[in-house]
């Protein structure tokens, strides 16, 4: 038995039963993946029953605890003998669907792997429903300064994990086994972020996979045919353009959160009424 508190069959039928949206996201969807080197990530949101909004409803953990739904979650590594131990590696699943409201305040707040739902490819969609498609059609809603300084956050955190700012010991062991002097795989991370939230704050929306040229440049430092020095240039110039862009960007300070509040309480009303998810 997995025993994740977000992996228990409660969590699990919960989530099948109302999700609205489910796509892939990572390095797959952004174009950055080598072949047999990445798993495939999925993310979705569900919506929820009634008592589980209105009431105090709870799901049951593989350890038989009951605690809130906020959220399932699977990764097939998990089915390796370590269990929660084990690391996803090449041609693993992850998945994570969230409740449709924990989904909004992450979104709202800018994280950019919660908003890429929200611009994948038809064909990275794996399930979607008519609120889920009200969603994508209204993407812009989720567009704002704000969350053009979380992707500014988020490339100084792998910055720092790059560089050994943050967990130096794991970034010399990620040199160590790259074929230049630094780790591939977080530097365009990183940079990707960068070229993202740059595209978010002059457009309102991130174009999925990456465009070229950018992209090839991406696939290069993930090959590892870039050095440390290169990338921190380029680091340095897109951390740059973040910062003035999120100052002077013509996009709100913060996402519609008026709209967002009236989508999740049409949504759920519908689902609660047994509208079709369709």
């Amino acid at each position: 038995m997995i025993h994740h508190p977000h992996a228990g069959e409660d969590a699990r039928r919960l989530a099948e039963a109302g999700t609205v949206l489910r796509t892939q996201v990572g390095s797959g969807v952004h174009g950055t993946a080598l072949a047999g080197q990445d798993d495939r990530d999925e993310m979705g949101l569900c919506l929820e029953p009634e008592r589980f909004v209105t009431g105090l409803a709870r799901v049951r953990t593989p350890g038989g605890r009951l605690v809130p739904f906020e959220q399932y979650e699977f990764h097939t590594a998990w089915e390796r003998p370590l269990g929660l131990r084990e690391r996803s590696g090449p041609g693993d699943l992850d998945v994570v669907v969230y409740g449709a409201r924990k989904w909004a305040r992450l979104a709202l707040a800018g994280n950019p792997t919660v908003l890429l739902p929200l611009w994948v490819p038809q064909e990275e969609v794996v399930v979607v429903t008519e609120a889920g498609r009200e969603l994508r059609r209204e993407a812009e809603r989720f567009a704002s300064r704000a969350a053009g300084r979380r992707f500014l956050g988020y490339l100084r955190a792998q910055r720092a994990l790059l560089t050994g700012e943050r967990r130096p010991a794991a970034a010399r062991r990620a040199r160590t086994a790259s074929p230049t002097d630094h780790a591939p795989k977080p530097a365009a991370h990183a940079l990707r972020l960068g070229l993202q939230g740059l595209e978010l704050l002059r457009t309102g929306r991130v174009t999925l996979p990456v465009p070229e040229p950018e992209l090839s440049e991406l696939r290069a430092v993930r090959r590892g045919e870039r050095s440390l020095a290169q990338v921190l240039s380029w680091l340095d110039a897109l951390e740059a353009d973040l910062e003035r862009e999120a100052r002077t960007a013509d996009l709100p300070e913060g996402a519609d959160r008026a709209w967002v509040d009236d989508w999740l309480h049409r949504s759920h009303t519908r689902f609660w009424e047994g509208a079709a998810l369709v």
